[in-house]
């Protein structure tokens, strides 16, 4: 009997300590969810932080290139056009109809001459928001004139080939594709020492591929984010500001062979924005 007892309360202390031991390991993985629970919670939070600064920073960028264009357009108008058209004026003043006749078709003439070269500086001007082949031919067109200008140069070996562009994007976005490439083909022509620069198109699906090939020198996807999160890289964060309104992503690597790096644009279509 007393044997049966002993045993007896072996076990129960047996299932005690198991007992225990459970409620123990269960607490710990309770306590090891809601801590790791916590913690995903925080990088969430942070990763949305940090995406917000990122957006808002495009938005800066954004907003700071569109006040320079701004500027620099307010300068050309004031410092340009602004002095031909008062010259223009002076020409033709209320003391015009008191000249002889000889003086009052020189001072028209010069006045004309004057007033045609305000017209010009003005398209110029205009040409510079929107460029007239791109206006009226397309990006295909535009892009293969910016390259066929640069090969002819003689400077670098540059060409562009579009192989399915048969559907034009909209206008909007077809001048910030354009804008995109020509600030991408001005970096590597100021920085990468390149001695060739092709870009090829072509589409899959509803996105359209614009890539740039070069053998010059080169930045990663990592160098490009980190100069877009850094005050430096202008040019860059506004390539980025005009890649989100687009909707779109951009993509820098360097060929395994380590010869040629290579840009790519993916844009979707039919974006509303």
């Amino acid at each position: 009997m007393y044997l049966l007892q002993a045993d007896s309360s072996g076990i129960s202390r047996l299932m005690f300590i198991g007992t225990l031991g459970m409620l123990t390991l269960a607490i710990g993985i309770i306590a090891f969810v809601i801590f790791h629970q916590r913690k995903v919670i925080r990088y969430q939070m942070q990763m949305k932080r940090l995406e917000s600064e990122k957006q808002q920073t495009l938005l800066n960028a954004s907003i700071r290139f569109q006040e320079e264009e701004r500027q620099r357009i307010a300068a050309d108008l004031h410092d340009d056009a602004g002095p031909l058209l008062a010259t223009a004026r002076l020409y033709l003043n209320d003391n015009l109809v008191n000249l002889e006749k000889a003086q009052q078709l020189q001072s028209i003439s010069s006045a004309k001459q004057i007033i045609d070269d305000a017209i010009l500086l003005i398209r110029n001007i205009s040409h510079s928001l929107m460029p007239p082949t791109l206006k009226n031919f397309g990006l295909e067109s535009a892009t293969t004139d910016l390259f066929q200008k640069i090969s002819g140069s003689g400077v670098i070996n540059a060409s562009a080939r579009f192989h399915d562009y048969r559907e034009r994007l909209k206008v909007e976005q077809e001048l910030l594709v354009f804008r995109i490439i020509q600030e991408l083909v001005n970096n590597v022509l100021k920085h990468s020492s390149a001695g060739f620069i092709h870009l090829t198109q072509n589409s899959s699906g509803n996105n359209l591929y614009l890539r740039i090939h070069h053998d010059g020198k080169g930045i990663t996807q990592n160098e490009f984010d980190k100069l877009n999160e850094s005050a430096q890289g202008l040019g860059l964060k506004n390539i980025a500001s005009r890649i989100n309104v687009l909707n779109g992503k951009i993509f820098f690597e360097i060929d395994p062979s380590q010869t040629y790096y290579k840009i790519t644009l993916e844009v979707p279509r039919g974006n509303k924005y």
